[in-house]
């Protein structure tokens, strides 16, 4: 009897917890009975199943739909307003120029390209990696950007690997494993799309879809005869390298993953008269955040893996190669000849992509007048403008010339399949639950009760924020992590009486440190499936670059963040609590 009465909770409990969780809430819209308390009950009910994924994420999402009506904080009019923003045009725009730049190759042209310029020494070689990886995920999502580069990685280890076992590179087929390692990578793509949002969010996976989906598809790769201990850790490295430099990447620009956007659009529909944040400041600030995070991550790797002796970064450039090398130069030349010239609709690509970039750049640089100027109305374009514009374009533009039938460069049912629409669901149900935060009053409570720490150090508060957030990352997917924490640390820099993005923007960035575990991330699970890396492996690199990334995001807000933000200010756009000597806005 009780055998099988724990068999069913083992079957059963996330209804159990499904459940139980509302009822456990339930005294504090029933017994407290203020707008604050039902709010804080719509707050924990969806962090509660946003963290242990119950249900979906973007059915959670619909719960402030059906709540705040119920509890009367909101009509359901205004709710369902707060379902579609700027953000989810901003998202159209850029996964129309990411369908494109996948659908023609572009993106292995680039990544190529890159790696080949550092040369092959297997330290270089992985730098190469780590930066092509590093650079599509500023654009891509960052699956993507794994799933486009672990092919060649692959690819390369195992002729590395073969010149080890004297077997030299095989005429017959010089690439050795990209057939197989494509399709390995489409069936492994198709089990992130199905499994999890694509990761513009970053979405995870639960434990027991990791065990289900990697089993399988690590014994697809083929493992050489014998392997030493330098090569394995060799594949220890480059895997994981690939792996943390998409989110590495990925935090370089606003479109890169879904957290930056989010926190964008929070800003924007919180705080409406700031307009601090665009393209261009955010990549002033973020990318040497990532270059400073890529190459530390770099060296504490291969510091990990391979071992301490650096003398190769001053010999780069001389010496002969060795058989090693010679293999895997001969792959990567192999892999870009067959490619062939560049397309035209590569071509168009490129044009559209680089387009897009300046026009972002210019939009509002701030130290002289945008091309928005121009326009009458200059303050009613966004980012977002600009990228639906554009991103438009590639279903007309044709794909090829005259003597074909007409086709556009990219059709519906290529984005559609593209379009991560259940992330546009969960970020809409955090706007919607940041507006009945600020509605019920719940976010003026929090403000108020968190004032007794305006009495430590601000670093040592942002500081603490930032382990908080790195920690529920590893456990939660990034986007329903920073739409939980969003609505509680605005109040906390509004009661320590500090400039929000000055909490807001660091937290933002540990939100996208999920390095722990295969389960954190959907390209830590595509990399784990590869079978070249053990949990242990990663958890170990992991805590090194959870550090470097807290301490590299501190650095940021700390020095040249200060005068780009003005962080040392408290801003007009943020309202002054009552216990402060300041004026109200």
């Amino acid at each position: 009897m009780l055998r099988r009465l724990r068999r069913g909770l083992r079957n059963y409990g996330s209804v159990v917890l499904i459940v139980l969780t509302p009822l456990l809430l339930l005294p504090l819209p029933h017994v407290i009975g203020t707008k604050e308390a039902e709010c804080a009950f719509v707050l924990l009910l969806m962090a509660t199943y946003w963290v242990t994924e119950v249900i979906p994420l973007s059915i959670t999402a619909m719960l402030p739909a059906v709540l705040f009506p119920m509890f009367g904080i909101m009509k359901s009019t205004d709710v369902a307003k707060e379902y579609f923003k700027d953000f989810h045009l901003l998202l159209v725009g850029v996964i129309c120029l990411a369908t494109s730049i996948e659908k023609w190759g572009l993106h292995r042209r680039i990544a190529l390209r890159l790696v080949t310029m550092v040369g092959v020494n297997p330290a270089w070689l992985m730098l190469g990696f780590m930066s092509g990886c590093a650079f599509l995920s500023m654009w891509v999502h960052n699956t993507s950007a794994v799933t486009m580069v672990m092919p060649i990685v692959e690819a390369v280890l195992q002729q590395l690997l073969k010149a080890k076992d004297g077997g030299g590179v095989s005429e017959d087929n010089p690439n050795l494993q990209p057939d197989e390692t494509d399709g390995h990578v489409e069936k492994m793509k198709d089990i992130v799309s199905d499994e999890t949002d694509p990761d513009v969010p970053g979405e995870t996976f639960t434990c027991v879809q990791i065990q289900t989906a990697s089993q399988p598809a690590a014994a697809q790769v083929a493992e050489p005869p014998s392997r030493s201990e330098q090569d394995l850790m060799l594949c220890k490295a480059m895997c994981i390298g690939v792996a943390y430099s998409s989110n590495i990447g990925g935090i370089a620009t606003l479109p890169g993953t879904s957290p930056n956007l989010i926190f964008s659009e929070y800003l924007n529909q919180i705080y409406p008269n700031c307009n601090c944040i665009n393209f261009g400041n955010w990549l002033l600030l973020c990318l040497p955040i990532s270059v400073i995070m890529l190459l530390l991550t770099w060296i504490w790797l291969y510091w990990l893996f391979i071992g301490s002796d650096f003398r190769f970064l001053w010999r780069c450039g001389g010496g002969e190669q060795s058989e090693k090398e010679a293999a895997a130069r001969k792959v990567l030349e192999e892999e870009y000849r067959s490619l062939g010239p560049m397309s035209s609709q590569e071509f168009v690509t490129a044009v559209v992509f680089l387009l897009m970039v300046l026009l972002w750049l210019t939009r509002s640089p701030g130290f002289m007048p945008g091309w928005t100027s121009l326009f009458p109305h200059s303050g009613f374009i966004t980012d977002a403008t600009v990228a639906l514009l554009l991103g438009l374009l590639f279903f007309i533009i044709p794909a090829y010339g005259p003597s074909r039938k007409y086709e556009a460069m990219v059709c519906w049912q290529e984005f559609q399949a593209s379009m991560p629409w259940r992330v546009a669901l969960l970020v809409g149900g955090g706007f919607a639950l940041a507006e009945g935060t600020k509605e019920s009053g719940l976010s003026l409570w929090v403000a108020t009760l968190l004032t007794p720490l305006g009495d430590l150090p601000v670093l040592a508060t942002i500081a603490v924020s930032c382990i908080i957030v790195t920690t529920v990352t590893e456990v939660a997917s990034n986007a329903a992590t920073i739409t939980i924490f969003l609505p509680i640390l605005s109040p906390l820099a509004e009661a320590i009486h500090v400039n929000p993005l000055y909490v807001l923007i660091p937290t933002t960035l540990c939100t996208s440190f999920s390095f722990l575990l295969p389960v954190s991330n959907p390209p830590n699970a595509v990399v784990f499936a590869y079978g070249h890396i053990s949990i242990v492996d990663m958890v170990k690199a992991g805590l090194g670059v959870n550090v470097i990334g807290v301490l590299a995001a501190l650095l940021a807000v700390a020095t040249w963040g200060v005068p780009l933000f003005s962080l040392d200010t408290y801003p007009d756009w943020a309202p002054v609590l009552p216990g402060f000597n300041a004026t109200t806005p």
